[in-house]
């Protein structure tokens, strides 16, 4: 399994320490590089020889949540082929149908028992790291 470089998009500190803590459980050495909100996140994407290899991101965020972080990001024509997948506590079908519209890779709820949380980590950070990604 290859190393994988991921945007952590969370405005939760909690969020992050629970993502870092379900990685190093997993003794998975994956990159994370976080950034607490939208604004924040573009500012890294505009190194465009450090892009991440996948995006995790939440949806409610201040100054620019999800939603419009979405739209501006499969509007850039190096960012949108990047792999972005929705981590929530959301089950708004509204969101959800958006966010696919926009389109985006996944959409993952956030459960609220940490071992399931860390299975959900696995699996999904297991199956992208067999993903023939695009490399910049």
């Amino acid at each position: 399994m290859k190393t994988l470089n991921i945007l952590l998009i969370e405005d939760d500190m909690i969020e992050v320490m629970k993502l870092n803590r379900a990685m190093s459980t997993l003794q998975l050495n994956h990159s994370i590089i976080e950034a607490n909100n939208g604004e924040d996140a573009l500012k890294l994407l505009e190194h465009k020889d450090q892009l991440p290899d996948i995006i995790l991101l939440d949806l409610n965020m201040p100054k620019i949540n999800g939603i419009d972080f979405l739209k501006i990001l499969k509007a850039d024509d190096r960012l949108k082929y990047i792999p972005t997948i929705i981590l929530t506590t959301s089950n708004n079908q509204r969101d959800l149908l958006e966010c696919y519209k926009i389109g985006i890779a996944g959409y993952v709820l956030k459960p609220l028992k940490y071992e399931e949380y860390v299975s959900k980590i696995e699996k999904l950070l297991a199956y992208w790291s067999i993903n023939e990604l695009i490399t910049t």
